[in-house]
C-alpha cells in the first residue's frame, strides 16, 4: 500500500495523464475505484485506510464528496477537502462566498418561488441566464431573452418539481467576446490559463468550444488566486468572463478540474504540477529545476 491514493470512478484522459505524471516522478500511489470502496467507522475501517494523501477525481460529485468525507474521518488529507466540494459544487454557495470575499461576479440573484423568480428576472434585466445550482458542462443552462421565455422556463421547472428545480439561480448575461477564461490554480499559484472560444453563448469545451492559450496577466492571476483562497481550494479551475465595462468577473470554481485540452494549449504540465503538489504533502522534497 502507498501513502498516496487516486480516487476515481472513471478513467478519463485526465486521469491517465495524472497516472503518467506520478509514474514519471516515481511517486508510489494506489488507484482506488470509488464504487468498490467500503469504509466502516471502526478499527477495521481504519485499517483499510493506509493513505496519508488522496487526490479525489470522481466524475460524480455526490460520490466524490461521500468518499472524501469518510477518508477525512480517518485523517487522510484529501485534495480537495469535503468543504471545498460542498462550496464549489453548488453555484449559489460559490457565489455567496465570492461576494462575501469582495470578489467581482456577474449580478446574481436567487429565488425560491416562481413568481419571485420572474420578478428577479425583471429586476436584473433581460437577457438573463437561469442555471441549476448543481451541474457542470453547461447542462440545463438557459438563456432567457424576454418575459415570455422566463415564464415558460420557470413554469417547466415548477412542474418538474424536486429540490433543485425549486431554487431559481439567475444571473445577468455578460456580453463577453465569444470566449471565457479558465485559469488553473495549484497550491495558491495560477499556473496557466486558456481561452474557450465559441460562437455559441455557452463557451464550454464540453459543448464544442475551442481551447487556446491565454496569457496569465496580473489581473487573471490575482483574481484566480483570491477566488481559490476564498473557498480554500488547493487544486481548482477558475472560470472568468471579460465584461466590456467592468473587466474580469468570476463565474464559478471547479473542484475536480479537467485539463486534458489545456496541457498542449498552455505548454504547462498541469498533471505534473498536480503530482508535485500531492508529493509535497507527503513530506517528500520538491524536484530541482
Amino acid at each position: 500500500m502507498a501513502d498516496l491514493a487516486i480516487i476515481y470512478d472513471r478513467i478519463r484522459p485526465d486521469e491517465r495523464m495524472l497516472f503518467e505524471a506520478l509514474d514519471a516522478l516515481g511517486v508510489p500511489y494506489d488507484k482506488v475505484y470509488a464504487p468498490q470502496l467500503t469504509l466502516t467507522f471502526d478499527a477495521a475501517g481504519a485499517a483499510q485506510v493506509p493513505w496519508k494523501v488522496a487526490l479525489e477525481r470522481c466524475v460524480s460529485q455526490s460520490r466524490g464528496h461521500a468518499v472524501t468525507r469518510a477518508l477525512e474521518a480517518f485523517g487522510v488529507h484529501v485534495i480537495n477537502p469535503a468543504h471545498v466540494i460542498e462550496l464549489c459544487g453548488d453555484k449559489l454557495a460559490t457565489n455567496a462566498r465570492l461576494y462575501a470575499a469582495g470578489l467581482p461576479t456577474p449580478r446574481t440573484g436567487v429565488a425560491v418561488d416562481g413568481e419571485a423568480a420572474l420578478q428577479l428576472c425583471e429586476q436584473l434585466g433581460y437577457p438573463v441566464v437561469i442555471k441549476p445550482t448543481v451541474g457542470s458542462w453547461g447542462r440545463m443552462v438557459s438563456r432567457v431573452n424576454d418575459r415570455d421565455a422566463a415564464e415558460a422556463i420557470i413554469e417547466h421547472k415548477e412542474v418538474l418539481g424536486g429540490p433543485q428545480h425549486g431554487i431559481f439561480y439567475i444571473q445577468e448575461l455578460i456580453r463577453k467576446p465569444e470566449r471565457d477564461i479558465r485559469a488553473f490554480v495549484i497550491g495558491g499559484e495560477c499556473i496557466g490559463a486558456i481561452y474557450r472560444t465559441s460562437e455559441h453563448w455557452i463557451t464550454n469545451t464540453a459543448r464544442g468550444a475551442k481551447a487556446s492559450n491565454c496569457p496569465v496577466t496580473p489581473d487573471i492571476a490575482e483574481l484566480s488566486v483570491r477566488a481559490a483562497a476564498a473557498v480554500q481550494g488547493e487544486i481548482v479551475a477558475i472560470d472568468l468572463v471579460e465584461d466590456p465595462e467592468r473587466g474580469l468577473l468570476i463565474i464559478e470554481i471547479n473542484h475536480t478540474m479537467e485539463f486534458k485540452n489545456s496541457v498542449s494549449t498552455t505548454g504547462v504540465n498541469i498533471p505534473g504540477r498536480m503530482a508535485e503538489y500531492a508529493r509535497s504533502l507527503l513530506g517528500q522534497p520538491q524536484p530541482t529545476t
